[in-house]
């Protein structure tokens, strides 16, 4: 239990770490393309439905006005706050090793030597998309027996539970790859090292997963979740790792 607390104390440690100059860059740029992103979304959307809502709802039909605005808000507003999450992963993800290598810098007072910031942006990409594969084949081989059991009886009281858990593990595993894999660390060495740090990671899991839940928060639950992350790496994980990390 105490390593469980500790975890989301960690998850936590990200708000203070994101303002800190030198990092701050590295959370805005992502954070701005994904604001763009959503605003030209939504701003073509409500040009779709006004030409539509002045096509359509004219006559006795115009009374409908009143209803398709609110549901029009509602609509976005569901998607910006549940979907901004998923959609942000995957933009900011070369950049959450900028982003680790720049906090690791802060706490150290070391910068990384082959931080090469953005010149290094189209093999961080590369790199990033390696390293999401392979952590979605890790999360498809379980995740579809983890829903099958939702479906067997007298089992499928479990697995609510066991999907949380599942989902916290796979969570932490997300975010301290960016800081590992700053070190050279892959992810099967990296599921390694957390095996003897599993209510560090569930406890740091369920933290992003309760920030992801809020809204407004979850638009910075990454970045967050990245800076908490590598301050765990460094003061949990790194110490007892190899002498190359």
């Amino acid at each position: 239990m105490q390593y469980l607390i500790k975890g989301i104390k960690y998850t936590l440690s990200g708000f203070t770490l994101i303002i800190k100059p030198g990092v701050r860059l590295y959370v805005l740029i992502p954070l701005l393309i994904n604001a763009v992103l959503f605003a030209a979304v939504i701003s073509y959307g409500v040009h779709a439905l006004n030409e539509f809502i002045s096509s359509f709802l004219t006559g006795w039909w115009e009374w409908l006005r009143w209803l398709l605005w609110p549901l029009f808000v509602i609509i976005s507003l569901t998607i910006v706050f549940f979907c901004f999450s998923i959609v942000a992963n995957l933009i900011a993800s070369p950049f959450n090793g900028f982003l680790a290598a720049a906090v690791e810098a802060q706490i150290t007072g070391i910068k990384m030597q082959n931080s090469g910031g953005f010149a290094q942006l189209p093999a961080e990409m590369i790199r990033a998309f390696k390293s999401e594969s392979t952590k979605i084949i890790y999360f498809l081989l379980r995740a579809i027996p983890l829903i099958l059991l939702f479906f067997i009886p007298f089992v499928n009281f479990t697995a609510p539970f066991l999907w949380i858990l599942f989902g916290a593990w796979m969570l932490a595993l997300e975010y301290l790859d960016f800081p590992t894999g700053n070190h050279g660390i892959n992810f099967p060495e990296l599921r390694t090292l957390m095996k003897t740090r599993r209510q560090l990671a569930f406890g740091f899991g369920l933290g992003v997963m309760l920030l992801t839940m809020i809204p407004v928060i979850n638009f910075i639950a990454i970045p967050v979740a990245v800076c908490g992350a590598t301050r765990l790496w460094i003061e949990q994980i790194k110490p007892a790792s190899s002498p190359n990390s």
